[in-house]
């Protein structure tokens, strides 16, 4: 088991978001499921025999997904970063991750449907912010804040001028 695994906390939609996610990452597989007992389900008001817990993996990183009930939100406070190396990535996590009522946000940023945030950032982006010629690197940001999703071609313009 890892030494830190992301827990994340879904009113009943834990076992729907883990088969998203996993359609999505091509390296990715359902792990174990726990599901409610009578008496858990007495005390949480949770229907006995649905999820409790479903464990899933993505690109080698494991995560938990708990339907606890409405109580908590996702806020764009955390977010997971997808590192894409060509624009087809970029496209192919951006359309698939806003798929059914997914919003996008700014400079690379998403909502997905259940409400969690993702950032799908080309690795080049990374590479020309941290160019230590300032003035490209400025370029390259000002050209970021006006995207929603990124558009590498876009940014490579904006560091070569």
């Amino acid at each position: 088991m890892p030494k830190i695994t992301p827990f994340l906390w879904f009113d009943h939609q834990a076992e729907d978001a883990a088969r998203f996610y996993t359609s999505i990452f091509k390296n990715s597989k359902i792990g174990r499921i726990l599901r409610y007992s009578e008496g858990v389900a007495k005390a949480t008001g949770q229907p006995a025999g649905s999820v409790l817990t479903i464990e899933f993996e993505i690109e080698g990183q494991k995560f938990v997904a708990l339907n606890g009930g409405p109580q908590f939100k996702f806020n764009e406070s955390v977010s997971f970063v997808v590192n894409c190396e060509t624009q087809e990535e970029v496209d192919y996590f951006w359309e698939k991750l806003t798929a059914d009522g997914g919003e996008e946000s700014a400079c690379g940023w998403l909502t997905d449907k259940f409400g969690l945030s993702w950032q799908v950032v080309p690795t080049v982006l990374i590479d020309m912010l941290h160019d230590e010629d300032s003035e490209k690197s400025e370029r390259v940001t000002k050209a970021m804040l006006q995207m929603k999703k990124i558009d590498i071609k876009t940014l490579k313009e904006a560091y070569e001028q």
